[in-house]
C-alpha cells in the first residue's frame, strides 16, 4: 500500500532526475502529471507525483534474450 512518502513534490522529481543526469524542469513535470502521463494528486495548491513513476522514467532497459523472441515479429525483414 502506498503511503504518503511515496509522493514527492515536482521539486523533488526534478532533482531526482538530475541525481542521474536527467534535466528537466519542473513546469514540464507539472505539465506530464495535468495531462496525465504521471499519475499525480494536488494539494493545498501543491502538485505531488509518485516517486515510483518518477523512478521508472530513469530505469534501465531491460534486455530479453534472442531465443526469447518471436521469429515471426521479424518476418518483415527477410529478404
Amino acid at each position: 500500500m502506498a503511503g504518503a512518502a511515496d509522493w514527492i513534490t515536482l521539486a523533488e522529481a526534478r532533482d531526482m532526475l538530475a541525481a542521474v543526469n536527467v534535466h528537466f524542469t519542473t513546469a514540464t513535470i507539472g505539465s506530464w502529471a495535468r495531462t496525465g502521463r504521471l499519475q499525480s494528486i494536488k494539494l493545498g495548491g501543491r502538485r505531488y507525483v509518485r516517486r515510483g513513476e518518477i523512478r521508472a522514467l530513469v530505469a534501465a532497459p531491460r534486455r530479453v534474450p534472442v531465443d526469447a523472441l518471436q521469429p515471426s515479429l521479424f518476418e518483415d525483414m527477410r529478404d
